[in-house]
C-alpha cells in the first residue's frame, strides 16, 4: 500500500480545503449538520489550523496522488486528538485511512492516547475506528434528528 503523507504549509490551505468540501459534502447532503460540518468550513478556518503550534496537518498521498488530508491535535500530557481526517470519495474503501493510522502513531511515538469523533449513523467509520484498536469513551453529542457524534479513545 502506497500511502505516504506530507506536512502541510500554508500554500496548501487552498488544496486541503478544497479535499475537505469535497469529502465531507455527502456527509452534509445526507445529515444536514450545516453549522458542524467540515464541508461548510471557511478557507479562512483551514489556514488558522494549519497555522496553529499545537496542530500539524498532512496532505494524504496515495500513489503520489492527493487523496485526502489528516489534522492531528497535540493536547496535554502526550494526549493527540484526530480531527478531522478525510479521503476523497472516490479514494475510500481502498484501506487508506487504516494505513494513515499506522503512520500517524509512528510519528508521534511518544502519544499515550488518541481521541476522535465520528458520526455514530456512519457504521463505516465506527468499525473503522473499532478495527484499528479505539474504544467509544460512552459520550455522544446530538447534533441533529438525523446525526449524533460519538467520541473514541485509544490508549497506548
Amino acid at each position: 500500500m502506497n500511502v505516504s503523507l506530507c506536512k502541510a504549509d500554508l500554500k496548501d490551505a487552498v488544496t486541503i480545503h478544497n479535499m475537505k468540501v469535497k469529502s465531507f459534502k455527502p456527509l452534509l447532503e445526507k445529515y444536514q449538520d450545516f453549522e458542524t460540518s467540515p464541508a461548510n468550513e471557511t478557507l479562512e478556518k483551514v489556514i488558522t489550523q494549519i497555522s496553529q503550534s499545537f496542530t500539524d496537518y498532512f496532505i494524504i498521498y496515495h500513489f503520489d496522488v492527493a487523496v485526502g488530508g489528516i489534522r492531528v491535535v497535540k493536547k496535554e500530557d502526550q494526549i493527540y486528538s484526530v480531527s478531522p481526517i478525510f479521503i476523497l470519495p472516490e479514494h475510500q474503501g481502498k484501506g487508506i485511512a487504516q494505513k494513515v493510522f499506522i503512520i500517524i502513531e509512528q510519528n508521534y511515538d511518544d502519544a499515550k492516547s488518541w481521541r476522535l469523533g465520528t458520526i455514530l449513523q456512519e457504521k463505516g467509520n465506527c468499525y473503522l475506528y473499532e478495527k484499528i484498536g479505539y474504544k467509544k469513551t460512552g459520550v455522544t453529542k446530538v447534533i441533529n434528528d438525523r446525526m449524533t457524534m460519538v467520541f473514541y479513545e485509544k490508549h497506548l
